[in-house]
């Protein structure tokens, strides 16, 4: 059994330091990593990003994370990356990575992921070079996440998103946003992969558990929606999630409610 502590949706800015810092010790007993499914600063600035730093340079345990949309908003994703890796961070942007945890190993493919919709009101790429784009931005992003799964060569499977795979953890959200939420694209490379659980965030108003077609577990642990600082999930052999509950004592409301 692994233990993984979850959450996405930090949005730190320059005056968020030590916001998590305190909170971060109780993890030596409860959790194996420390998953962060994006929107990790306010607006991408790197100083926001050392702000974070400072505090996640602090984990007894592992962390791994992934960009959010608002991690490019400032064009400083390079530094923003860079300020968080001197602190230990692994981020992926299209990239696996391997952990051995007691007797087990563990790959993650973390990602981005981008929107498009969901069946029955999705994006096609059809019309205009722009909508073509767009299109073609979640396809690969998914063909990214089908094969990188499929090239793990671990225990478990996870996938690490911002965007989420399925419309079912968007309820809660207004239906005409969804397309600018997630694809059904991510979460069929979900369901092709071999995935054993997709963490993502992204979706401040909607709901924490749902699962792909093809059955694999999914959590939104945006923390609108977890309304603590991270989550608690077990994953065993067969690939159950069961969900821990929270950190005690480690109840974080955020200061504010930015756009997604």
């Amino acid at each position: 059994m692994i233990r993984i502590a979850a959450v996405g949706d930090l949005h730190y800015d320059r005056l968020s330091r030590g916001r998590l810092a305190a909170h971060l010790g109780a993890l030596r007993e409860v959790a194996d990593v420390l998953l962060l499914a994006g929107d990790l600063t306010q607006v991408g600035h790197v100083e926001e990003a050392y702000a974070l730093a400072d505090d996640l340079a602090e984990s007894p345990v592992p962390v791994v994370a992934v960009f959010g949309n608002h991690d490019f908003h400032s064009d400083q994703n390079a530094l923003v990356r860079g300020a968080l890796e001197e602190a230990g961070v692994t981020v992926l942007e299209k990239q696996a990575c391997r952990l051995e945890i007691r007797s087990s190993s563990v790959g993650i493919v973390g990602l981005k992921g981008f929107g498009g919709g969901f069946v029955g009101a999705c994006a096609t790429e059809f019309g205009e070079p722009e909508t073509k784009a767009f299109v073609r931005t979640t396809k690969a992003m998914a063909r990214y996440l089908h094969e990188a799964l499929l090239e793990l060569d671990t225990d478990y499977r996870i996938a690490l998103l911002h965007y989420s795979p399925i419309s079912g953890t968007l309820h809660g959200e207004k239906r005409e946003i969804y397309p600018f939420l997630g694809s059904y694209l991510l979460g069929e490379a979900a369901d092709e992969g071999g995935a054993d659980i997709v963490f993502h965030g992204h979706a401040h108003a909607g709901c924490e558990k749902g699962e792909t077609s093809g059955g694999v577990p999914v959590r939104n642990v945006a923390q609108h929606v977890i309304r603590h600082v991270f989550n608690l999930y077990s994953l065993n052999k067969e690939g159950i999630v069961l969900h821990q509950g929270l950190v005690p004592h480690a109840r974080l409301t955020p200061s504010h409610a930015p756009d997604q």
